[in-house]
């Protein structure tokens, strides 16, 4: 080993104690049973469905809280405290309206200090001391542990720990208390969140998705197409900026670009004021619940026809300057008949109804007006000066990647690029072509490169970045083409449909999944392809589970707009020492509901592997790191006492 290293790590370890107690401490960890991972995807911003599921640990915390008490408790009492943990704020405070005697009250904050202290001993036991210390709330550590590790069996130390109960009530600290172990709860149920896509989309809260994700104690991302698109925007793609306004448009969803994110839009509806009118096809779908004036409505009208057409111009030039796209079938405003409203597509005419052409010049259609080109200049200068956006991309980045290896398993958003025989589709980049896993880092590279360079506009990584968007050999994408520009203009519904990539009928086939295994240098007799991405429409009959249980599509439709045809709100995936569980999610009403009815979104939990043998930490990726710097200690501890 470099002796430059081992000096490196004599600095910390400068003594033969401190190396064995070292050794000693993380030979102990490595044979711990691995810790919870919980598996989440598509939240599509829906916050209060996420932090549900979050909060409960997809029903790990109940879990829990039956095996402790059941003997001892009703099915209420289990629901009241399970409604306590998730959410302890509002708990308490309902708890002191209907204990308006102090006495009672007092007594309430005993016994469930004493119940937390119970469950928080329960959930941390496959745990080290010093890794529930980190998980305590911060300024009541010293009297947790004093509580938690109570080993007096004489007697001698009751009056002591009764005095702490004491002092925490007539303090009034109970009610902090009781919501930072409710939080260390929630924390010690699961030691690793995945998020595998799609944070954002037409959901109207990504940002506090955000927001908890960076607060999180351990959390990584595989990118979805629309983080990618949000991405892409924030690294000086106009094309992805353009889709993301559309977008929000579309779905009533301005308020995250204007408000949450602070880009000003008033340029943008000065030009839609000038240049459009209602129109039916671009009027917005509303959110449930969300009152909105016919003035907003017309408004957001406006607004999505100028950038959807400004966005169909800036798509023009990225498929003529890379032809390798092979894209050019997508070059439709340069198809129209313009004097009879008609459009060909694949030897089709097709009739084009409400359209809004007023800025497209037949002869130029890519050509920007001067008005469109700096609406569109102060967007971008705006996205990428927004001090929110940039910790959020920031942090997109730092945690996120397209696919990641992870103790045995393949967690990826969308596809494998295969064609119909199941072999890796390749892409031509330039003079190079690439497939499978080549191809996704080959994204990858693409994706970081624009990010790092936000100034280069028309560079080849960031049109890559839209490319990743929309493109038929997309990991992210998984189709032929988005016919977007179909679906606002023609009325047949067959020019809507899109291809799907033979990925998604091929991953039903166990050895098409144990190739994809094989080709990320996973075994395929043990890992996984957990996916996201396309809703499993359990309504219907569809299994989550496909090609026996090698592939697991836990995109259920968080997202309310999928719910209808999904029959469920979502999967999510627990993996602990033991195996692995699905749960489906029912329809999440509100988080009063679970307060008031101790009601719960959660359904039968069905076993997708179970371990032959506990799984321990030194068998997960962890555990090499681990390993890996054991190993590096007793190179230490042979360095500074060399055998004669």
């Amino acid at each position: 080993m470099d002796e430059q290293f081992l000096d490196l790590l004599a600095e910390k370890y400068d003594t033969e104690e401190k190396i064995i107690t070292e050794i000693i401490n993380l030979e102990a960890i490595s044979n711990l049973p691995k810790g919870t991972e919980h598996f989440v995807s598509d939240l599509h911003g829906e916050f209060q469905a996420f932090q549900h599921v979050l909060r409960n640990g997809s029903g790990t915390v109940k879990e829990k809280i039956k095996e402790l008490f059941r003997e001892a408790w009703t099915d209420q009492e289990i629901h009241d405290f399970a409604a306590l943990v998730y959410y302890p704020e509002e708990k308490i405070q309902l708890v002191i309206g209907e204990l308006s005697n102090k006495q009672a009250l007092n007594q309430w904050y005993r016994l469930t200090i004493e119940h937390m202290l119970k469950l928080i001993s329960y959930a941390s036991s496959k745990y080290t001391r010093s890794k529930l210390r980190k998980a305590l709330p911060e300024q009541y550590v010293y009297i947790v542990e004093e509580l938690l590790y109570k080993t007096d069996s004489t007697n001698n130390k009751d009056p002591y720990y009764e005095e702490i109960y004491r002092q925490i009530i007539s303090l009034g600290q109970a009610d902090n208390l009781i919501i930072g172990l409710a939080y260390t709860t929630q924390r010690l149920v699961v030691d690793h969140l995945h998020v595998v896509g799609d944070i954002y989309d037409r959901g109207p809260y990504p940002d506090k998705i955000m927001d908890t994700l960076i607060n999180y104690h351990s959390v990584d991302i595989q990118w979805g197409n629309h983080d990618v698109l949000w991405i892409g925007a924030y690294a000086g793609s106009l094309v992805c900026l353009a889709n993301i306004i559309r977008i929000c448009a579309r779905y009533d969803n301005l308020d995250i670009i204007e408000d949450v994110y602070g880009i000003n839009l008033r340029p943008l509806l000065n030009l839609a004021e000038k240049y459009y009118e209602d129109n039916p096809s671009f009027r917005p779908k509303l959110q449930a619940g969300h009152n909105v004036s016919e003035q907003e409505i017309l408004q957001i009208t406006k607004i999505h026809q100028a950038i959807a057409m400004i966005q169909f111009k800036l798509e023009i030039p990225i498929i003529k300057r890379r032809p390798y796209f092979n894209m050019s079938e997508r070059l439709l405003l340069e198809q129209i008949d313009y004097d009879n409203n008609e459009i060909n597509i694949c030897g089709k005419t097709y009739l084009l109804e409400n359209t809004c052409f007023t800025t497209v010049n037949p002869q130029k259609p890519e050509e920007l007006l001067e008005e469109e080109r700096q609406v569109m200049e102060k967007l971008l200068f705006s996205v990428q000066h927004s001090e929110k956006m940039a910790r959020h991309m920031n942090f997109l980045m730092k945690k996120g990647s397209l696919y990641l290896k992870y103790n045995g398993n393949l967690l990826i958003h969308g596809c494998i690029p295969l064609d119909e025989e199941g072999n890796m589709e390749e892409l031509q980049i330039e003079d190079k072509t690439y497939a499978g896993r080549q191809l996704l880092d080959v994204f990858e590279d693409y994706l970081r490169y624009a990010f790092a360079h936000p100034e280069e506009t028309e560079d080849l990584a960031t049109d890559m970045v839209w490319y990743i968007w929309t493109g038929e050999c997309s990991s992210l994408f998984g189709k032929r083409e988005m016919t977007t520009f179909e679906r606002y203009f023609i009325q047949e519904k067959e020019a809507h449909k899109e291809k799907k990539n033979p990925y998604y009928h091929l991953r039903e086939n166990e050895e098409i999944c144990r190739r994809i295994l094989q080709e990320f240098d996973l075994n395929p007799d043990h890992g996984h392809v957990i996916n996201g991405h396309t809703p499993v429409k359990e309504i219907s009959g569809e299994s989550p589970v496909k090609a026996n249980g090698k592939m697991i599509v836990i995109d259920g439709g968080f997202s309310k707009a999928y719910q209808s045809t999904t029959g469920i709100a979502g999967y999510t995936l627990l993996y602990n020492s033991f195996g692995m569980q699905l749960v489906a999610h029912q329809k999440f009403k509100s988080k009063e509901d679970v307060l008031c009815n101790g009601t719960d979104v959660l359904s039968v939990k069905r076993l997708v592997d179970k371990e032959l043998e506990r799984k321990l930490v030194k068998e997960t990726n962890v555990g090499e790191k681990l390993l890996q710097k054991i190993s590096n200690l007793k190179d230490l501890l042979e360095y500074r006492n060399p055998v004669q």
